[in-house]
Parts: structure tokens; C-alpha cells; sequence
């Protein structure tokens, strides 16, 4: 599902995050390249993150909220022996400590943090409490209680190592809402010395890697060629993990104007979860699922037009 005029774009463009940009910096200047002011965005990254932000453009919004694969790869380096406010390189240091741990005790500790786990959201985060986001207290210097949430990191691999000057690096896959300078930190007070995050990089979301992203520069100059259609991904895609179900031409037709099908018909009546719904020619229609109490088949979400 992409069009080829830049006025009416839709589909998924996978941004190369650059660093000290927000993601609705990235969003707010796609907008003016792809001129649409329809952006949704697959998770957002803090300023001093680069790496892969998938851009939902037009139609392909409504993918963000029933996207299958919400997980997140993360290439992060730290620091030992050292605490900032902001548990990043960025923040003000408020401690610092001797660091004795050996790289076999920070190997150690690293795998204490896989599966599920609690942490509590940083001050500095979008995490709201009582209406208002936590970095508007924290930059008033209020600090406000906050609960821990459950987390789920599936695997932590540790790439570098530097026991001399107390810097490594790490490799994290989890699951959607993980803190990945929260789990410096909370390593760091594991270790007994504290830590803080130095560098992070995004290499994967919602299914999309690195492979797949071109930079801002990049997208202008495919815009100046009229060339910018061509890197952007049918909708399709982030859902390439889900059963997929094809419908003849009258359940087409039937499925977009609404119609609640059948599911044997569909042979997806087995089917547990989402399932992608193709009409004929291969064209994506939308995300559906059968519900157990009406033993249907729903529309969850509708992309093709009717």
C-alpha cells in the first residue's frame, strides 16, 4: 500500500535516527519532506539515541497501535562508577563511586536482568503521573513517586569490555516500555558502584532493522529526484509474522464494507490471535481477528479502501 505521489504517501519509511533529535523532531521534519501532516511513529527514542524509528505515513497510522512484533533491539554502552539525574551521559552526575567489579561479576550481574523483570520509570521520561509527564516535574526539580512496571528483557549479550576504565557494551532485546539507561543504572547499583548510560543505538523495531532505514539527508534527496515512493515499505510488512487468510472478490467486498465473515470459510476458525487479511491480487485490506463468543471473523483494523 504506497502511492507514488509525495502528497499522498502511505506505507512505513524507517528513519535512521540521527543524535539530539527527539523523535517529533524526526516527525516534524518528515512531514514537510513527505508534506502529509499524518506521522505515527513505533516508539520513541531519547535525543541522545540514534537507530531505527519506523514512520507510519497516511493510512498505515492506525498499524502503531496492533503492530505484532513490538520488541526492540538496543546496542548500548555504559559506564561503571558513576550516577547522573538523568541516568544518561546527558544528566548531571549526583555520585561517584570506586568501581571493583570484575567483567566476569558485570557478566554475572547482566544475566540477572533477563525475563521479566520490575523497573521503576526515570524522571526523566514521557511516563505520566497525575496528568503530567515526569521530565516537566523532574526540570522543576520535583520528584514524585512512582511505581515500579513489569518489563521483560529476552536477552542481553555483552559485546565490549573495558575493566580498566570501566566501559562495556551491550547488545538488549525486550519487550515494549524497557528503559534501556534504567538497566545501566540498576545494574550499576547491583554492582554496588552505580553506572550510567553513554551511548544507544537502536538496531530493530517493530520487526525493522537498520537494513532498512535511510537518514533524513537521504530522504530529501530522494524527494528532489522524486524518487522518495520507492523507499517507502507497504503497511503489509509489519504485519509479514501474522496467519495470513485470502479472500475471494465477494468476501473482499464483504470484509470492507464491514461484514463479519465466517471463519471456516476463511479456514482460520483455528486461528488464536491476529490474522493478516489479503483480497485478491494479493492486496493487503486490514488486521482482523475471530472473536470467541460470536465466532466471527472482526475487522481490528481496515487499510484498503472500499
Amino acid at each position: 500500500m504506497t502511492c507514488n505521489d509525495t502528497m499522498n504517501l502511505c506505507g512505513i519509511i524507517c528513519i535512521d535516527k540521527p543524535e539530539n533529535y527527539t523523535s517529533f523532531d524526526v516527525v516534524a521534519r518528515m512531514r514537510g519532506i513527505c508534506r502529509t501532516k499524518k506521522i505515527g511513529h513505533a516508539g520513541t527514542l531519547d535525543p541522545m539515541a540514534t537507530g531505527v524509528l519506523p514512520l507510519f505515513l497516511g493510512r498505515a497510522t492506525k498499524a502503531c497501535a496492533i503492530l505484532p512484533d513490538q520488541n526492540k533491539r538496543y546496542r548500548a554502552s555504559f559506564r561503571l562508577g558513576i550516577t547522573t539525574d538523568t541516568q544518561d551521559i546527558t544528566g548531571k552526575v549526583v555520585r561517584a563511586r570506586p568501581v571493583t567489579a570484575s567483567a566476569q561479576e558485570v557478566r554475572q550481574a547482566l544475566q540477572g536482568f533477563v525475563g521479566d523483570i520490575l523497573q521503576l520509570p526515570p524522571m526523566y521520561s514521557a511516563v505520566q503521573v497525575g496528568g503530567q509527564r515526569l521530565y516537566d516535574l523532574a526540570r522543576q526539580g520535583i520528584e514524585v513517586e512512582r511505581e515500579p512496571r513489569e518489563v521483560s528483557i529476552l536477552s542481553i549479550d555483552l559485546l565490549e569490555e573495558s575493566p580498566e576504565t570501566g566501559e562495556y557494551a551491550i547488545d538488549v532485546l525486550c519487550a515494549k516500555g524497557t528503559y534501556i539507561r534504567t538497566l545501566c543504572h540498576d545494574l550499576g547499583e547491583k554492582l554496588g558502584c552505580g553506572a550510567t548510560l553513554t551511548k544507544l543505538r537502536r538496531t530493530m523495531a517493530a520487526g525493522f532493522t537498520e537494513a532498512d532505514c535511510i537518514t533524513l539527508e537521504q530522504a530529501e534527496e530522494l524527494l528532489a529526484d522524486r524518487e522518495l515512493a520507492s523507499r517507502v515499505l507497504p503497511v503489509e510488512k509489519a504485519f509479514a509474522s501474522l496467519y495470513r487468510v485470502d479472500l475471494s472478490e465477494k468476501q473482499a467486498k464483504m470484509y470492507q464494507n464491514g461484514v463479519k465473515l465466517d471463519p471456516k470459510k476463511t479456514r482460520c476458525s483455528h486461528v488464536e490471535g491476529d490474522i493478516a487479511v489479503y483480497g485478491p491480487g494479493g492486496i493487503f485490506l486490514g488486521v482482523s481477528a475471530v472473536n470467541r463468543e460470536t465466532g466471527l471473523l472482526e475487522t481490528k483494523s481496515l487499510f484498503a479502501l472500499a
